[in-house]
């Protein structure tokens, strides 16, 4: 599913991360570590093709226009006239296009979609006014409508309470058995220790010349 040979990630041609060599097989749900600053956000930002490799390579199964890719909720805009139903129908778009319509079929999985995260009393409101554990499972609810084979999580149970983290990583444990492949960025080590069997380590990063390292744990 991916594959990094000898992948630095950085910017403006300075690296930040280590060299990265490691394989993500198909439907591994898999842990993203490492120390502030050691370039997590910058390794999915660059998996994701926003940003070049300063060096290696990083090989997919799938075009990135496929990849569903959740930022932190520090870079979300929520102030746009949007209300929870519409920003979760974006989760549609790869389907129906840009100026498509949004179909009676599709109508029923944004609702059902926000049933899964337990907002559906919430579809009129507006993002704005949710709290973030709120928002953050509006998100999980859009990201399920994009059927994407691969997901990029960047800190997604960052400073939101517990009964949210819980459904969520639920919904994200329901993923890998249907097959999808999964990457989260995560700080809270207990939660790593609990749900993941298969950890990437950017904590090396303080040596350039260290390899990020790639663990699996029996399950």
């Amino acid at each position: 599913m991916m594959r990094f040979t000898q992948l630095q990630a950085g910017y403006q041609k300075v690296a930040v991360t280590p060299e990265i060599n490691a394989e993500l097989m198909a439907g591994s749900m898999t842990a993203l570590i490492g120390a502030n600053g050691s370039g997590k956000s910058t390794l999915l930002k660059t998996i994701a093709g926003l940003l070049r490799p300063i060096a290696g390579a990083c090989e997919l199964s799938l075009p990135r226009k496929a990849i569903g890719w959740m930022p932190q909720r520090s870079e979300l805009e929520t102030r746009f006239p949007l209300t929870v139903f519409e920003l979760v129908s974006m989760g549609c778009w790869p389907r129906c296009g840009w100026f498509g319509g949004i179909d009676r079929q599709m109508r029923r999985e944004i609702h059902k979609a926000l049933e899964a995260v337990q907002m559906q009393a919430f579809t009129g409101a507006q993002p704005a006014t949710l709290s973030g554990g709120q928002l953050q499972r509006v998100l999980f609810a859009r990201l399920l409508l994009q059927r994407s084979p691969l997901w990029l999580l960047d800190e997604p149970f960052n400073g939101i309470d517990a009964q949210t983290v819980t459904l969520l990583m639920s919904i994200l444990q329901r993923q890998q058995q249907a097959g999808t492949t999964l990457l989260v960025v995560l700080h809270d080590r207990p939660l790593v220790e609990r749900y993941f069997s298969d950890v990437l380590s950017l904590d090396e990063s303080r040596d350039r010349l260290a390899s990020a390292s790639l663990r699996r744990f029996a399950s």
